[in-house]
């Protein structure tokens, strides 16, 4: 499976809560790195903005036009955290029903989670479970 077929949010063959062969398949695609060309068709449909993905990951503004230009691969950590956050996508469409819904999810700010807007928690591996983990929580009705 290529990444460009992982990174697809409304892929119906990937599910958050992926089979091992599943796993297997985005461990190699992060393994191989994700290339700029899939990770723009993937950016380009959420509501994330440049410097917004610079901060999830970790690179400045000029690496990510730079890449683009270079038509470059992202390394195997930058491509992981692009995963995990296509993932997530993936499971709060699903819990939310829609992705108007689930954005504006990710841009209030949630008491549960400090009065914090929940994006802001996507720089790093841990936020991005505990988003997986209050996305659960909404899942079964536990207020989250």
């Amino acid at each position: 499976m290529k990444a460009e077929n992982i990174l697809s949010v409304s892929e119906p063959s990937v599910s958050y809560q992926a089979a091992d062969s599943n796993i297997m398949h985005i461990i190699q695609a992060v393994r191989e790195g994700i290339n700029y060309a899939s990770f723009s068709a993937f950016v380009g449909r959420l509501p994330f903005s440049l410097p917004e993905w610079s901060g999830f990951l970790h690179v400045s503004e000029r690496t990510l036009q730079r890449y683009q230009k270079e038509k470059k691969t992202f390394d195997p950590v930058q491509s992981e955290r692009i995963m995990q956050i296509a993932l997530l996508m993936k499971m709060g469409n699903q819990i939310f029903g829609d992705d108007k819904k689930f954005n504006a999810w990710l841009e209030a700010d949630n008491i549960s989670l400090g009065k914090i807007k929940p994006k802001t928690l996507l720089d790093s591996s841990f936020g991005i479970n505990l988003l997986k983990d209050e996305l659960i929580r909404i899942e079964h009705g536990v207020l989250a």
